[in-house]
């Protein structure tokens, strides 16, 4: 089977719980696959090491990545700037190791231009009325960010067919165990596995009649 590995994309509503998906898949198959790390041009806060939390780069750094198509996406949100290094996902990925981008809609459709081939997730609530109830429920952000927060969902919602497959969180448990089926279901592709079709073709020829 193909050894290469796979960039998959998770992206979902706010509110929909794939950051709780991913920590959970990541201690549920500890080794299995590997989460990106973003570059930045935020300052880091106490604690975080530039190349595990973060790569942490300057303004012009940064902007000279961009030129030089150094990024696989990237975006900017309250003044400082967030982007996937293309050289160090490919590095993961030719050494045969699934790596698997957190970014919001606009990067995964950017990466999606740039390899076809990756596997894009949208993660989802089983109602509107859910994702909001989630929101409310965290209980740390005004009714006015709710609002604004579910606005935005419903415009999100118009990229959803851009994606490969719907997670939908309704329990945790059977959310992750998907997103590993998903997952390791992929690899077996007939597209992701064209050199072993054409290995076995080939040592089939010495039965065909002639």
């Amino acid at each position: 089977m193909d050894k290469k590995g796979l960039i998959v994309v998770l992206s979902g509503f706010s509110g929909a719980g794939k950051g709780t998906i991913m920590k959970h898949l990541l201690q549920a198959y500890p080794g299995e696959f590997h989460l990106s790390i973003s570059a930045t041009t935020r300052a880091p806060r106490q604690g975080e090491e530039d190349g595990r939390e973060y790569f942490f780069r300057t303004r012009e750094e940064f902007d000279t990545m961009i030129e030089n198509h150094e990024l696989l996406e990237y975006a900017t949100f309250n003044g400082n700037s967030y982007g996937t290094p293309r050289s160090y996902v490919e590095q993961l990925v030719n050494e045969g190791k699934d790596v698997i981008l957190e970014i919001e809609i606009q990067g995964a459709l950017q990466v999606k231009k740039i390899y076809p081939e990756a596997l894009l997730l949208f993660v989802m609530p089983p109602t509107a009325d859910d994702l909001k109830d989630r929101l409310v429920g965290r209980g740390t952000e005004t009714e006015d960010v709710i609002a604004q927060r579910l606005a935005i969902s419903a415009k999100e919602s118009q990229f959803m067919t851009g994606y490969d497959y719907l997670v939908v969180n309704d329990d945790l448990e059977q959310s992750v165990l998907n997103v590993h089926s998903i997952i390791s279901s992929e690899h077996f592709k007939t597209a992701r596995n064209v050199e072993t079709i054409n290995t076995i073709q080939n040592e089939l020829k010495k039965f065909e009649r002639r």
